[in-house]
């Protein structure tokens, strides 16, 4: 059993910028235990005052696309040449087997996880649709508390909802591949209207007039799309993680769409707003939970679902009289 701390502990140390502190509060808003979630919500309205001050990114793009080695390039960017404090939530598949995570984003970027500005932590996606843990926001808050000012949100990227990541960002990027059929890229119809930017990976290695040739193609399907209400005209770019072209002028994109959407009230607005999802998500969440934790339900639940499961009783006439309960 891991050590626990005292709420004033936990605080203490995010706010001194202790990664190892952060790591261990981190677990602790991840908990389903009921003890550590009521400790986890003391420390999270504890450093709340602290928090919002970062730039958040969210990274998603098809399995293959190089998501960690792109995020790998730009973060090394940012902490060596901007001197940023960056923090990575990298969302990993989960195994229906075991419950962890299979892709180890962490052991993927070796070179940033052992910079001093930057903090990865990867996280098993578990059932969230999109790829979004339950907790990611928790600790998205965590990390700004602890003093990081960007803070990227990498998904699963596999072509469930990806809504999920985009209601916690400022920036929402897509990652695509120059040359891969559409099939290969279905994905792209859903959460082409949600992207802020695209830049085209793997830019390299004779693919480089490929990756123009795509770059164009998609800013004018970009075109297409009506003006979305932060005012912003999304950009393509084309960057290579290996050579590292191209990697800054995805930075300058999000810095420009951070200044207009500041200066235009957009930024702050979508911040209140997503305050507001997640005050209902939440809520949404926890009665769910204590639906099910109720000992009238978890008596009568299994004999309702076989009803349901022969077709004896609807699901709609189940589940009120479950509510009922």
């Amino acid at each position: 059993m891991p050590k626990r701390f005292s709420a004033s502990e936990y605080t203490a140390g995010i706010l001194a910028g202790n990664r190892v502190r952060l790591s261990q509060a981190i677990t602790l808003v991840e908990s389903t235990l009921p003890s550590d979630q009521a400790l986890a919500q003391q420390v999270l309205d504890a450093v709340l005052p602290h928090a919002g001050r970062s730039v958040r990114v969210g990274i998603t793009g098809v399995p293959g696309v190089g998501k960690s080695t792109f995020i790998e390039a730009l973060g090394l960017y940012l902490v060596r040449e901007k001197g940023h404090r960056l923090a990575v939530l990298a969302v990993d598949p989960t195994s229906q087997r075991s419950g962890g995570s299979i892709l180890g984003d962490k052991t993927r970027m070796n070179e940033l996880a052992a910079h001093p500005q930057a903090f990865i932590r990867p996280s098993p996606a578990g059932r969230s649709l999109g790829g979004v843990t339950r907790s990611t926001r928790e600790a998205l808050i965590l990390c700004e508390a602890a003093g990081h000012d960007v803070i990227f949100v990498e998904t699963v990227g596999v072509g469930q909802s990806e809504t999920a990541v985009h209601g916690m960002v400022d920036f929402f990027l897509l990652l695509m591949l120059a040359g891969a059929g559409d099939e290969l890229q279905g994905i792209k119809k859903g959460i082409m209207e949600m992207a802020d930017a695209i830049t085209i990976t793997k830019a390299d290695q004779g693919n480089e007039l490929a990756a123009r040739r795509a770059r164009g193609e998609y800013q004018n399907a970009l075109h297409l799309f009506p003006l979305a209400a932060s005012q912003w005209n999304p950009e393509v770019t084309i960057s290579s993680a290996l050579t590292g072209q191209g990697v800054p002028d995805v930075w300058q994109v999000i810095e420009k769409y951070v200044a207009q959407t500041q200066e235009n009230g957009y930024f702050g607005q979508r911040r209140q707003e997503q305050n507001l999802h997640w005050l209902h998500e939440t809520i949404r969440q926890t009665l769910e939970t204590r639906f099910y934790a109720r000992p009238e339900i978890q008596v009568r639940l299994a004999a309702i679902e076989q009803a349901v499961r022969q077709g004896s009783q609807s699901a709609f006439g189940a589940a009120g009289e479950l509510l009922e309960l």
